[in-house]
């Protein structure tokens, strides 16, 4: 059931309540099955219950041995108001590994998490990475260039944010920001409109904001996959299959015990049982952008919210 809805991505379009709740009960049937504990995380990131997604995604990572959702992992250490955390996951990713879009995503957060810090000089430096200026048109390129033309007006460039919301605007094909409004708000012309419209247009750029980071399940997951777990992964994750809601993810490397606090919302309970009956950029800023993604043609002198 649960490969079924991560494959089709009703987990993501359906009512986010009503997702984590179909993934809380395909947890309780199979929790040993990774592509379940990425549907349970990723459910819980669009419903806004940080904390759970956060320890459904690392045991997610450790028991596939991927490392796809780091973005959505920083986000959330955002929202709970922890963004030296989510700079410290992108400081210690090996991007070398990592996909691009992720490598992208994962910058893209961590600049913001500088603007949380109140470093808004430094998230300016650490967007200015090749693929903000390069021809090619990705996925990633409008939210790269959105979340930099936002940067650039936190500190006062106001010009050239014009621009660059202008540029995302121009590849923002798919509607993902709401940089065309965000270009007209410059330009001091007032659109009214249904609030409910604007709010599912606007790019949830900062953390408390559900779906600030594009999260969708790694691959198509409707193919058969091994019920019979190696024995030595089996004591790992004894622990998980307790819990009804969250449970312990076990000790990742790198976090702290007190981390681990995994009681979710009453309305993560609720839903469950409905189921069943200033400062600028350092050195080491600086490096870690330019190593994000592979040179370009193009190079810039020198997200969200």
């Amino acid at each position: 059931m649960a490969r079924h809805l991560v494959a089709t991505g009703q987990l993501i379009d359906e009512d986010p309540a009503e997702a984590l709740a179909h993934a809380l009960a395909a947890r309780r049937l199979a929790s040993r099955i990774s592509a379940v504990r990425e549907a349970v995380g990723l459910a819980a990131y669009h419903a806004g219950e940080w904390q759970t997604a956060i320890a459904e995604l690392r045991t997610y990572h450790r028991m596939s041995g991927l490392q796809s959702h780091l973005a959505v992992l920083a986000d959330c250490e955002r929202a709970l108001g922890r963004p030296e955390r989510a700079i410290d996951l992108f400081r210690g990713a090996d991007r070398e590994k990592l996909d691009q879009a992720v490598a992208i995503e994962l910058l893209i957060v961590a600049a913001g998490a500088r603007g949380d810090l109140g470093q808004k000089d430094a998230a300016v430096a650490m967007l200015q990475v090749p693929d903000l200026t390069s021809e090619a048109t990705v996925p990633w390129t409008a939210r790269l260039r959105y979340a930099y033309a936002d940067a650039l007006l936190a500190v006062g460039r106001r010009e050239e944010a014009r621009e660059w919301f202008s540029r995302a605007a121009d590849v923002d094909t798919e509607g993902e920001t709401d940089a065309a409004e965000r270009l007209l708000e410059l330009d001091g012309v007032v659109i009214e409109g249904d609030e409910e419209d604007e709010a599912a247009e606007e790019i949830a750029a900062g953390p408390g904001a559900p779906g600030a980071v594009p999260a969708r399940p790694d691959a198509d997951l409707t193919g058969d996959e091994d019920d019979d777990e190696d024995e030595d992964e089996d004591d790992d994750f004894d622990d998980d299959e307790q819990d009804d809601v969250v449970g312990r993810s076990g000790d990742d490397e790198g976090f702290d015990d007190e981390d681990e606090d995994r009681h979710p919302d009453e309305a993560v309970r609720n839903a469950a049982a409905d189921t069943d009956s200033d400062g600028t950029a350092t050195s080491d800023d600086a490096v870690d952008a330019e190593r994000t993604v592979p040179a370009g043609d193009d190079e810039l002198g020198p997200t969200q919210r």
